[in-house]
C-alpha cells in the first residue's frame, strides 16, 4: 500500500474552525427556510430549553423578519423553575432531575401556552456528563403544534462530546426536526 500525503495542510485548529463556519453558513440556510415557512403559513413559535442555553431563541432572533413568527422563549436552569414556570409535577421533575420526555413534553406545552404560540418547542437534557445522568450525555425534545405534541424524540451523544458541541448538535438537530414538521404542515396545506 502507498500513502501520499495530504494536499490539505491545515492545523487541527485550522479544520475547526472551517467546520464552525461551515455549520453556521449551514444553520444560517436552515433557519432561512424556516422563517419563510413560518412567515408563509402566518404562525408563530416559542421555546423552551435548558440545555441548549438559550442558542435556539438566539437563533430564531437571527431570522430576518424574527418579529412576524418569534414570539420568544423562557431558559431555566433548575428543577424548582420547571415546576414554576412550565408547571411541572414537582415528582416528575425530581425524580428525573427536570430531564426525561415527559417534562419536555410540559415545556412545550406549557411556553406554547404563554407566548399564545402556534408552535412551540422544548429540549431538557445533558451538555456534561454528571453523576445525575450516569455520566451519559443526552437530551429529550419535544415540539407542539396548536396545544398538541406532534414528536418527542431523544438524543444521545458520545460521553466525550465537549459541552458547546453537544449544545450546538442539539440544537441543530431539533431545528432540522422542526423544518420537518413545518413541511409536512405545508403539504398537508396544499392537499387541501
Amino acid at each position: 500500500m502507498i500513502l501520499k500525503s495530504s494536499k490539505i495542510d491545515l492545523t487541527i485548529e485550522q479544520l475547526n474552525v472551517k467546520s464552525f463556519i461551515y455549520f453556521l453558513a449551514e444553520l444560517q440556510n436552515l433557519l432561512e427556510y424556516i422563517g419563510q415557512q413560518l412567515v408563509e403559513i402566518d404562525e408563530t413559535v416559542s421555546i423552551a430549553e435548558n440545555v441548549t442555553a438559550g442558542f435556539l431563541q438566539f437563533s430564531f432572533s437571527q431570522i430576518k423578519d424574527a418579529s412576524k413568527f418569534f414570539k420568544g422563549g423562557i431558559t431555566v436552569y433548575t428543577p424548582e423553575d420547571d415546576v414554576s414556570l412550565f408547571g411541572v409535577d414537582p415528582e416528575k421533575v425530581l425524580f428525573c432531575d427536570s430531564v426525561s420526555p415527559v417534562v419536555a413534553e410540559e415545556m412545550a406545552l406549557s411556553v406554547g401556552k404563554k407566548f399564545k404560540s402556534d408552535w412551540s418547542v422544548a429540549v431538557t437534557g445533558y451538555a456534561c456528563p454528571v453523576e445525575e445522568s450516569r455520566h451519559k450525555l443526552y437530551a429529550f425534545f419535544s415540539i407542539s403544534h396548536h396545544g398538541k405534541i406532534i414528536l418527542s424524540e431523544k438524543l444521545d451523544l458520545h460521553s466525550r462530546t465537549i459541552p458547546v458541541k453537544a449544545q450546538l448538535y442539539y440544537s441543530e438537530f431539533i431545528l432540522g426536526c422542526f423544518k420537518l414538521e413545518l413541511d409536512k404542515v405545508r403539504a398537508d396545506q396544499k392537499i387541501v
